[in-house]
């Protein structure tokens, strides 16, 4: 069991999902979490993690913090997105290494698995194939994350796991179109269209590509759950394992924000993969499974974004 008077470190701990994970750790009962604004200490300074390591010596580490975006900031961003999550990772891996904690725990992404994977993705499935070019160097990085703990772990005998989440949505979420994931870039469309009364909205690809989503509770219910009670170094997928068109959730999303004008789809915008839904059994047999429906989500994403807006 975990002693829950320990230092517990949590980084991103001001984003969507870290901010969640903190609440449900303090309601939890944990006493000792520590945390830093990117000000106070810039995950990409080598000397800064090495220094700050040094001074805290967390016995636990949960690393959230990461260079996040949607298809088109992955598209114009490759290098950041590549750059930016390596050397963080590296950085607060290497750091926690270094000064004796006792059990890391790092968020990946389901965006690891070969653009062309059989579905639902396993965990075995990792690296047999070419990862979607869209949001290859985010990607990546990620896999240079889980690789990284593994051999820290075969080689140092460091103790750690690695959650790969489907898709995450919440109320939290970027509603900045440049920057924001597939979920909250169409509630402020429909939300947006319907107040401007506009005739139709365009949105980019198809819609036929298909995302598995994951809300923001579920997801720090699952960190939190796997990190008292999960063991195994080798990855796990987190997620319902089921998912939906993009069409379908934008016709979901328009149909609840009460938009009736048309829905028009640009096919010369890339889809990005063109389905991606986990294999979740692992996560079910160490005992844990999200509640949270998407359409109860949907809501919350809307009255969220209505609220930021008034």
């Amino acid at each position: 069991m975990m002693n829950k008077t320990s230092k517990l470190y949590i980084t991103g701990h001001r984003g969507m999902l870290g901010s969640v994970t903190l609440k449900l750790f303090e309601e939890a009962g944990y006493t000792n979490i520590i945390t830093a604004t990117h000000a106070e200490l810039d995950l990409t300074n080598q000397q800064a993690v090495e220094d700050f390591f040094k001074k805290e010596k967390p016995e636990y580490v949960i690393h959230i913090a990461a260079k996040v975006g949607g298809i088109k900031a992955n598209i114009d961003n490759p290098a950041t997105f590549l750059y930016d999550n390596l050397i963080m990772q590296a950085n607060v891996i290497h750091s926690a290494y270094q000064n004796g904690t006792q059990k890391f725990l790092f968020l990946g992404s389901s965006c690891i698995y070969p653009k062309e994977s059989p579905q639902p993705m396993k965990e075995e499935y990792l690296l047999t194939g070419k990862l979607e070019p869209t949001n290859e160097g985010y990607a990546i990085g990620k896999i240079a994350g889980i690789k990284l703990l593994e051999t820290y772990h075969q080689q140092y005998g460091f103790k750690s796991i690695s959650l790969m989440p489907s898709n995450i949505y919440g109320p939290n979420d970027s509603f900045d179109l440049a920057h924001a994931h597939v979920l909250s870039s169409l509630v402020k469309r429909f939300v947006d269209a319907k107040e401007q009364n506009t005739d139709s909205v365009t949105l980019w690809g198809t819609g036929i590509a298909r995302r598995e989503f994951l809300n923001v509770t579920d997801c720090a219910k699952a960190i939190l759950y796997m990190f008292e009670n999960y063991d195994s170094h080798e990855f796990i997928n987190i997620g319902p394992g089921d998912d939906i068109s993009i069409k379908e959730l934008a016709e979901l999303i328009s149909q609840k924000v009460g938009y009736e004008g048309e829905i028009l789809w640009d096919s010369s915008k890339p889809d990005g993969m063109l389905r991606k839904c986990m294999d979740v059994t692992t996560m079910k047999q160490a005992g844990f499974e999200p509640t949270i429906l998407l359409e109860q989500g949907i809501e919350q994403v809307i009255k969220s974004y209505k609220e930021l807006k008034k």
